[in-house]
C-alpha cells in the first residue's frame, strides 16, 4: 500500500506543478485540483483537496523570483485553507497521509523540469533547499543528464554553507568530481576539492581526501600527493581513510615494507579506539597483513562486471607456459635485428582481433584509436578460452597496453597483470640477443610490435614492479642502441629513487646521441646524483647546464604550490618550455625534497 501511495503522490505533485506553473495564483491551482487532481487517487477529491495547499506553500513561484508563498495552517474553527468553505476541523484537519510530506519536493521536480536561463536563474537565487538540489541532482546523473547534474550540484557544493548539507551529500560530492573529471574539468574539480579539505564538514573530507590524493598519484605527482596525506593527517587524525590513503601512497613510492608496517600501526590503533565497524576492523588487518594484495582484492570487488573476467585473466596469466621462439634474424650488412610476424601469429592475432576490435594508434608512443574496455567482457573471456593468442607479439602488445592504460597507475596490478607478460617480452629479447650484437630498431621489420610492449611494460611496472622495470628497461636499452623509446631517462629515475647514485651519474653521462627531448631530465639527474654524491664543483657545473636548457625549472621545482602547466593534447611537450619543467617536477621533486638540503642548494641559485 505505501509504494502505491508514493506513485499516487508523485503523480498529483507532478500534476499540481504543471497546473501552478500555468498562472501561478492559488485559486486557479485550486480550480484545477477539484477538477482533475483527485484523478491521481482515484477520484479521492478529498485527499486531493487536503494535499493541494501543503504542496502549494513549498513551490517556488517564478513571479516572486523563486520565492515561495506559503499558506498559514488555519486554526481548527477557521476556514479551511483548499477554499471549501467549511472549518478547518471539518475539512482537510481530518485528513491523515499515509506518510509525512518532504518539505522539498516541489523544489525538487521545479528543479527538474527547469532549464537553460530558469534553472540558471532558480539555482542563483539560492533558496534552493539542499536537499532538492541533492535529489535532483542525483536523478539528472542517473538519466545521464550530465551537465544539469553538474549545473545543480555545483550550488549544494558552492561552499557558501557546508553546515546546510544533508549527512547523505557524499554520494553527490563523488559523483561532481566524476562529471568534472569526464569533462575535464580539472581545475575545477581541484578547487573543490581543496575547498572542502580547507572548510568542508568532516564528512567529506575523507573522501576529498582519497579524491586529492588519488589524483596527484594518477599524474604521477607523489610530492602533491605527499603533501595533501600531511595536511589531512592533521586535519583527520583518527580517520580510517587515512590508513587506506597512506598504504596507497606508499606502495606508489616504492616502499612495500613501510606499507605493510603503516598498515599494522593504523590498524592497532583503530582497534584500541574501537569506533570501527567489524568489516572496517577485517580490512585494515587484511591491509596489514599483504598490502598490494589487499588494494588488488578490493579494486577488483570494485570493478563489478569486469571481476570474473579479471581474475581468470589473472590464473591465466599466472599458468603461461614458456613463450615460443618467434622470427628473429640478426642482417649482418646493417648490424640490424629484425623481427617479422610469423603466417600462425597473424592467424592467431585475427582470432583475437575479432573479439578486441580496436587498433592501436600508431601515431603515439602508447595507445590505441578507440577504447578497448568498452568490450572488455568479451575479449578477456575469449582470451581466457584461447590462451594460445599469446604466442602472438601483437596480441600480446595489445593486452600489455591495454592493461598499462587500465591499471598502470596502480602499483598492486602489477604482479598478477603486468609482470606475467614482462617474463615473456624478456624471452623474446634474449632470442633477439643470441642472434647478434645488433640494434632492435624501432623502425625495422615488424620491430615496433616488440619495442611498444616493452614500453608499456616498463611504464606499467614503474610503481608496482620497480626492479622488474628497471630490469626489463635496461634490457631494451640494450639491445635498442638509438633509444627510440626514451627509457634512458626512466631508467636514471629508478637508480636515484634506490638511491644507486654512482650508476645513475654513469647512465646521465653517457648521453652523446640524445636527441634533446628528454635533456632536462637527464640533466637534472645528474645533477641530483652529483650533489648526493658530495662533488660540489661538479653539481655546479651540472646545474648551470640545466639553467642554460631551462629557464622554469629550478622554479618550479622549488615552489611549493606551483601553478601547473599542460604538455600539448597529445602529450608532448617543447624542450626547454614550462610544461617540460612541470613533468619533470611532477615525477622527480620528491627526490629533491627528500635529500638533505638539496631544495634549499637549488634555492640559492634561482636568481
Amino acid at each position: 500500500m505505501l509504494a502505491v501511495w508514493v506513485d499516487q503522490l508523485l503523480g498529483f505533485a507532478s500534476g499540481a506543478l504543471s497546473a501552478i506553473r500555468q498562472q501561478e495564483h492559488y485559486p486557479d491551482f485550486m480550480t484545477w485540483v477539484r477538477a482533475k487532481g483527485a484523478d491521481a487517487f482515484q477520484g479521492d477529491v478529498v485527499m486531493a483537496q487536503a494535499l493541494a495547499p501543503v504542496l502549494w506553500s513549498q513551490t517556488p513561484l517564478e513571479r516572486l523570483e523563486f520565492a515561495c508563498e506559503p499558506l498559514a495552517t488555519p486554526g481548527r474553527n477557521e476556514p479551511c485553507w483548499c477554499d471549501s468553505g467549511r472549518k478547518f476541523k471539518q475539512c482537510c484537519y481530518k485528513v491523515e497521509f499515509p506518510t509525512d510530506i518532504p518539505d522539498q519536493m516541489m523544489w525538487m521536480l521545479s528543479l527538474r523540469e527547469w532549464k537553460g536561463a530558469t534553472l540558471k536563474a532558480a539555482l542563483d537565487s539560492q533558496q534552493a533547499p539542499p536537499q532538492a538540489l541533492l535529489e535532483a541532482g542525483l536523478i539528472a546523473a542517473e538519466g545521464g543528464q550530465t551537465g544539469r547534474a553538474m549545473q545543480i550540484l555545483e550550488s549544494l557544493f558552492d561552499g557558501s554553507d557546508w553546515s546546510r548539507l544533508p549527512d547523505q551529500a557524499e554520494p553527490a560530492f563523488e559523483i561532481l568530481l566524476d562529471i568534472y573529471q569526464e569533462r575535464g574539468f580539472n581545475r575545477k574539480r581541484a578547487d573543490l576539492l581543496d575547498d572542502v579539505m580547507e572548510r568542508g564538514p568532516l564528512f567529506l573530507r575523507g573522501v576529498a581526501l582519497e579524491r586529492l590524493c588519488l589524483m596527484h598519484l594518477d599524474n604521477d605527482d607523489l610530492d602533491s600527493a605527499r603533501g595533501a596525506f600531511v595536511k589531512a593527517q592533521q586535519a583527520l587524525p583518527d580517520s580510517p581513510t587515512l590508513a587506506y590513503i597512506e598504504a596507497m601512497l606508499l606502495l606508489h613510492e616504492g616502499h612495500e615494507q613501510e606499507a605493510k608496517e603503516r598498515a599494522n600501526f593504523w590498524y592497532r590503533r583503530l582497534v584500541r579506539q574501537g569506533e570501527l565497524e567489524e568489516d572496517q576492523l577485517e580490512f585494515l588487518a587484511a591491509l596489514a597483513e599483504n598490502p598490494g594484495a589487499t588494494l588488488a582484492d578490493q579494486l577488483l570487488s570494485a570493478e563489478e562486471d569486469l571481476a570474473t573476467p579479471l581474475v581468470g585473466l589473472q590464473a591465466l596469466l599466472a599458468a603461461l607456459p614458456i613463450a615460443p621462439k618467434i622470427d628473429i634474424q640478426a642482417d649482418a650488412s646493417s648490424e640490424r635485428l629484425l623481427y617479422h610476424s610469423s603466417a600462425r601469429e597473424a592467424t592467431l592475432f585475427a582470432a583475437w582481433h575479432e573479439q578486441f576490435q580496436v587498433l592501436v594508434d600508431e601515431d603515439v608512443a602508447l595507445g590505441f584509436r578507440d577504447d578497448p574496455w568498452e568490450n572488455a567482457i568479451e575479449w578477456m573471456s575469449a582470451l581466457c578460452a584461447h590462451p594460445e593468442w599469446l604466442d602472438a607479439p601483437q596480441v600480446v602488445q595489445d593486452l600489455t597496453l591495454a592493461l598499462t592504460s587500465r591499471f598502470g597507475s596502480l602499483p598492486w596490478m602489477a604482479p598478477s597483470l603486468l609482470e606475467p607478460l614482462a617474463l615473456r617480452l624478456s624471452r623474446w629479447l634474449a632470442q633477439a640477443r643470441a642472434e647478434g650484437e645488433g640494434s632492435l630498431c624501432w623502425d625495422d621489420a615488424d620491430n615496433a610490435i616488440l619495442l611498444r610492449t616493452g614500453l608499456a611494460l616498463v611504464v606499467g611496472m614503474e610503481r608496482g614492479a620497480r626492479q622488474h622495470s628497471r630490469e626489463l628497461a635496461e634490457e631494451l636499452l640494450l639491445i635498442d642502441q638509438e633509444d627510440s623509446l626514451g627509457l634512458r631517462e626512466l631508467v636514471l629515475d629508478q637508480l636515484l629513487r634506490d638511491d644507486r647514485n654512482e650508476e645513475a651519474l654513469a647512465l646521465a653521462e653517457d648521453n652523446d646521441d640524445d636527441d634533446g627531448s628528454l635533456v632536462l631530465g637527464l640533466l637534472m639527474g645528474k645533477t641530483l646524483a652529483l650533489y648526493r654524491l658530495e662533488q660540489q664543483d661538479a653539481a655546479e657545473s651540472a646545474l648551470g647546464e640545466v639553467l642554460g636548457h631551462n629557464r622554469y625549472a629550478l622554479e618550479l621545482i622549488c615552489a611549493e604550490n606551483p601553478r601547473p602547466s599542460m604538455p600539448h593534447p597529445d602529450g608532448q611537450v617543447d624542450p626547454g618550455s614550462r610544461a617540460e619543467a612541470w613533468q619533470y617536477r611532477t615525477l622527480m621533486r620528491d627526490q629533491w625534497r627528500t635529500t638533505p638540503g638539496a631544495l634549499d642548494w637549488l634555492e640559492t641559485h634561482r636568481h
